[in-house]
């Protein structure tokens, strides 16, 4: 790979967005895990909004203004990080790419943001740590019905150095996806024919997966009770997530923990008010990326009115829909403490691995950084609403 200024030249092509490495991305991967990453729930109208409705917001273009002297640099949950920008945790990372929850991490530490691993990450905790030398990373939590095995993903979580915890409140019952049904995705997945040729032709990812150990949900097996092996694991998983989900196991989390808490999947006023009351450090106004509730409302419409509820109470963060520097710099604008990509961040792994991860941060911040000029801003704590030609998403409740 050659990097010119600000674009890649790999093997006859030029990388230059996001959109490259998607498209490089759905080349290289096989198409059952694909479209579990480039896919939402029944009409996929929610995770569409949350791009469209990005796109819609207009920035106010500056001039003669002086902007030598910039930096994207930023501070998220008392964390130093490069820009606003956090990566969020996305399940089978590493069967985009084998052993993808380290090469994440690993970009994600020497571009200075946080990594957040998920719970049904496919390497553990602890394998990503001894990985990254331990350094801090975030670990996303999903409450289970088995509280003893919530206690020791806890447990865990503070042995291995974990910075924040981040709990999931948004996958109480899981959001129909018609793409996975389609393809046979499933634990394990369903190989048919359609999906071994399909894998046949995938010889880079085939390669990788061959060399590693890491094929299996490294947090669960051999961790839950009773689940040493993928079958296992499949019929505990199946009866594990907690309908009964509720704020007073939020408070019952942080004071096990004892470390900063996020609460992820936060959509209405309301449930920020009750994610202050139980003592969460921050939330993260988010629709799961379009993959759980159909015809909810985008992330980033909602963004302005919970930032004008509780904003002054609590840290607000954003995820749903980010492609590009822009976008970023926008959810800033409308009152984001930190942003999270998730989507943009697995694009990059399955056309390129740890590279291809790398080049997608640095896509983002290049973006971040040119636009944030453009607008006659420095810093990102300059950035405010001001900077978008009128505010579309304006806060519209009383709150």
């Amino acid at each position: 790979m050659i990097v010119f200024s600000h674009f890649y030249w790999i093997t006859g092509v030029t990388i230059t967005c996001i959109e490259e490495l998607r498209q490089l991305a759905r080349k290289r991967v096989p198409k059952m895990f694909y479209d579990y990453v480039d896919a939402g729930s029944w009409t996929e109208y929610s995770y569409r909004a949350n791009e469209a409705d990005l796109r819609r917001l207009e920035f106010r273009q500056r001039v003669a203004v002086d902007i030598a002297g910039r930096s994207t640099a930023t501070v998220m949950l008392g964390q130093a990080v490069t820009m606003p920008m956090a990566i969020a945790p996305t399940g089978l990372t590493g069967m985009i790419h084998p052993d993808g929850e380290i090469l994440a991490a690993r970009a994600a530490k020497r571009f200075g943001i946080p990594f957040t691993l998920s719970t049904m990450s496919i390497c553990s905790m602890e394998t990503v740590a001894q990985a990254t030398d331990y350094h801090p990373f975030w670990f996303q939590l999903y409450v289970m019905r088995d509280r003893h095995f919530v206690e020791n993903l806890i447990d865990r979580a503070k042995a291995v150095n974990c910075g924040a915890l981040v709990v999931t409140m948004d996958l109480q019952v899981f959001g129909q996806r018609h793409k996975d049904i389609k393809n046979g995705l499933s634990t394990p997945p369903k190989m048919t024919l359609r999906n071994l040729l399909d894998i046949a032709v995938k010889p880079r990812w085939c390669r990788n997966m061959l060399a590693t150990r890491n094929r299996n949900f490294g947090n669960i097996i051999g961790h839950a009770s009773g689940v040493d092996n993928i079958d296992a694991m499949v019929e505990w998983t199946a009866q594990q997530f907690d309908p009964r989900l509720s704020w007073q196991d939020i408070e019952w989390i942080k004071q096990r923990w004892g470390g900063k808490l996020i609460v992820k999947g936060i959509m209405d006023v309301e449930d920020a008010r009750l994610a202050v009351a139980a003592g969460a450090d921050a939330l993260i106004v988010s629709n799961h990326g379009g993959r759980q509730l159909d015809g909810v409302s985008s992330s980033i419409t909602l963004l302005p009115e919970i930032v004008s509820a509780v904003g002054d109470r609590i840290e607000v963060h954003f995820d749903g829909g980010i492609r590009s520097g822009q976008d970023v710099l926008k959810a800033i604008a409308l009152g984001a403490k930190g942003t999270y990509i998730g989507r943009s961040m697995l694009y990059g792994l399955g056309a390129l691995g740890e590279e291809g991860v790398t080049m997608a941060l640095n896509i983002i911040r290049n973006e971040f950084d040119l636009s944030m000029a453009f607008c006659g801003k420095t810093n990102v704590a300059a950035v405010d609403a001001s900077i978008l030609r009128g505010n579309v998403f304006s806060a519209q409740h009383n709150t």
